[in-house]
């Protein structure tokens, strides 16, 4: 499919390296790249980020074909694959750059985020309160090439 078809989904969930490899593995995926969203620093490296200073946390950046998988299936991955109930902290990776985020690229996609937050909320699908922050994806910075991959 032609990359102006393709969607775009943004997702922080801990390390990016942990979750990077689960997504470039999925039918319909075209890419996935690790980096940085939701901060104010321009540009920012890996230590300023690490550093907590920048508001930045790690994301992946998923370039999709929404005919072979949905953004829906994409959401249902990410839950699965962290744990969205813990304040800024993946295992042992403790601040806010390691927070569960969801960055909307548009208000469809904030609509459906929040629709499959209250969904696994309803089910209790977790033991504890889902803490994934719902951000607008204002700019996304890969991270350094050996990050990559």
């Amino acid at each position: 499919m032609s990359k102006e078809k393709n969607s775009v989904a943004v997702f922080g969930g801990g390390c990016f390296w942990c979750t990077e490899a689960v997504f470039d593995e999925l039918r319909g995926v075209q890419s996935v790249v690790s980096g940085y969203a939701g901060g104010a620093t321009k540009n920012p490296t890996y230590e300023q980020v690490c550093s907590g200073s920048t508001g930045h946390a790690e994301v992946i950046r998923i370039e999709f074909d929404p005919g072979e998988i949905s953004f829906r299936d994409l959401m249902t991955v990410f839950f699965a694959t962290h744990d969205p109930t813990t304040l800024n902290r993946q295992g042992n990776d403790v601040g806010t750059q390691y927070r569960s985020a969801i960055f909307f690229a548009d208000e469809a996609q904030k609509q459906e985020a929040a629709a499959f937050v209250n969904e696994l909320h309803d089910a209790k699908t977790f033991k504890s309160s889902i803490v994934t922050t719902l951000e607008p994806l204002t700019e996304f910075y890969p991270a350094e090439d050996y990050h990559q991959k």
